[in-house]
């Protein structure tokens, strides 16, 4: 092979790459994308990341306070909340004296103690977890379980919404031999 079919090929190779980045550039000024300010759809529990970090301080900062969870029992439902435990239901069950799945039987577990259960291996955070599954414990724990007992096993991110929490904590109430009273 002599020099000048090596030239060729060098020219053919560098003309591609030329021609690939005014494609490119012409792409770029004809179709440029619309970033929006927030996502058009939000799924319930999963965290954005990056993306300004100031700009997620300032609006944790803005969102209000949650209601009172004896405020927002007086208008749950019961029926939404067995909904709401459709998410819950991949790792809870709720049968009286059903097994445990991944995580706890949930039956009973208004007015019960934290790690309640007897034989399920609880997080070592969790067994050391002072006091009852009261309606107001039941709350936080439901808006973020990470929070509310640092180290848990459980994964789940939480329920956002207040009254999607009150709506879960009455479904669960229910869901024993005798409901505690309301608050």
């Amino acid at each position: 092979m002599d020099s000048f079919e090596i030239n060729k090929i060098a020219g053919a190779v560098l003309g591609g790459v030329l021609a690939l980045l005014i494609i490119s550039n012409v792409g770029d000024a004809l179709v440029s994308p619309k970033h929006l300010e927030k996502p058009v759809y939000v799924v319930e529990g999963v965290e954005t990341e990056g993306g300004g970090g100031g700009e997620a301080v300032a609006a944790a900062a803005e969102t209000p306070q949650d209601p009172p969870i004896e405020q927002l029992l007086a208008t749950a439902s019961a029926e939404n909340g067995q909904k709401q435990f459709a998410k819950c239901a991949s790792c809870h069950s709720i049968d009286k004296g059903g097994a445990a799945k991944v995580g706890p039987n949930l039956w009973g577990i208004v007015g019960n103690k934290h790690a309640h259960m007897e034989g399920f291996a609880y997080s070592d955070a969790m067994k050391a977890k002072p006091g009852m599954w009261e309606y107001s414990a039941l709350y936080e724990f439901l808006r973020s379980p990470k929070d509310y007992v640092p180290g848990t096993k459980m994964g789940f991110a939480g329920l956002k919404k207040p009254q999607d929490r009150a709506d879960l904590i009455a479904y669960l109430r229910a869901q024993a031999d005798s409901p505690v009273p309301l608050p």
